[in-house]
């Protein structure tokens, strides 16, 4: 496993390094979907092709969707209908629908890419033989689009002992080679029946656990628009921090941690041997006291990004609230 946390990429802008695949999430989306649709148009990597699964919205996406898809050539836009089960599992449906082999690319309704964003992705995984997963920083901006700041740059690998309890390859900009698709392909059943809480989690410890190159790109991907009905928000303020932590000890995270285990256990084939081991492990450590849970992930070399949220984590075991 090897990871690339900043690029020096010769981009050229027609380079054709093979199609992928956009999979949109819409559900009520109508208010900001036109944007985050022509942002994708003005792609410089030309080579894409969209599929559109909406949530059963109220709203006129399906209208601007279906607009949007009459503008394109024939057969590049395909809109289907969600499962009507929230966001994840949409994500979840896409990748079942989605063609075998193709490089996959996650999208927001609501956010706006950046020109480059899939150029740099292809450039990227086009260095890499075998699976591999890309995602970059994004630059969090208000709800007119206005920059705020960019998110973390993580400086700690990113890993199967990290995936286990954090989130860190955003979905909103993860893209997927073939190999790491058809991985995404084979575990998704699982993962839907599990009932797992984000897409983007279980797919960071899919790959990082099947030992995919993990490549993490410091240059922004996207604007990452934040307004009071976005599915998923920034979280690295304060009160989203705190959020967090309350989520933590308030037992919820823990519930999150069952369902991802059940979504590996049918698969677990897919691992390495060694991250094989490493799920085991974890997994008999969920069911045991407190104290003898923050030990076992101790002895693992389990963390997160940051030492206060290892010691939160830790802390969160000992009393036993996982």
């Amino acid at each position: 496993m090897s990871i690339t946390t900043a690029f020096e990429l010769e981009i050229s802008p027609g380079a054709d390094r093979g199609e992928i695949v956009i999979l949109l999430a819409s559900y009520n989306g109508g208010r900001f979907i036109e944007t985050q649709l022509d942002s994708i148009a003005r792609q410089s990597y030309g080579n894409w092709r969209l599929i559109v699964s909406d949530d059963v919205s109220t709203d006129d996406s399906v209208r601007l969707i279906s607009e949007f898809a009459a503008s394109r050539p024939e057969g590049q836009v395909r809109q289907i209908r969600g499962p009507g089960r929230g966001a994840t599992q949409n994500f979840l449906h896409l990748i079942e629908q989605a063609p075998q082999g193709a490089m996959l690319a996650f999208a927001d309704q609501d956010d706006e890419w950046l020109p480059h964003k899939l150029a740099r992705a292809a450039a990227a995984l086009s260095r890499v033989s075998g699976p591999a997963h890309y995602a970059a920083r994004t630059v969090v901006a208000d709800e007119n689009l206005s920059p705020i700041t960019e998110t973390r740059h993580f400086t700690r690998p990113l890993a199967f002992r990290n995936a286990l309890v954090q989130a860190c390859m955003a979905g909103n900009t993860s893209v997927f080679n073939g190999a790491a698709a058809d991985l995404l392909k084979q575990a998704v059943a699982a993962a839907q029946a599990a009932d797992i809480e984000s897409h983007d989690w279980w797919a960071y410890q899919l790959t990082s656990g099947c030992g995919a190159t993990m490549l993490h790109d410091a240059e922004p991907a996207l604007l990452y628009r934040q307004h009071s009905r976005a599915e998923m928000g920034r979280n690295d303020t304060p009160l989203a921090m705190a959020r967090r932590l309350g989520r933590l000890f308030a037992g919820e995270y823990g519930g999150w941690l069952l369902a991802n285990r059940a979504a590996f256990r049918p698969v677990t084939q897919l691992l390495t041997a060694e991250n094989r081991e490493i799920f085991d492990r974890f997994s008999d450590a969920l069911d045991r006291s407190g104290p003898a849970t923050a030990m076992s992930f101790r002895r693992l070399g389990l963390y997160r990004q940051t030492t206060v949220g290892t010691a939160a984590l830790l802390s969160a075991a000992v009393l036993g609230r996982l």
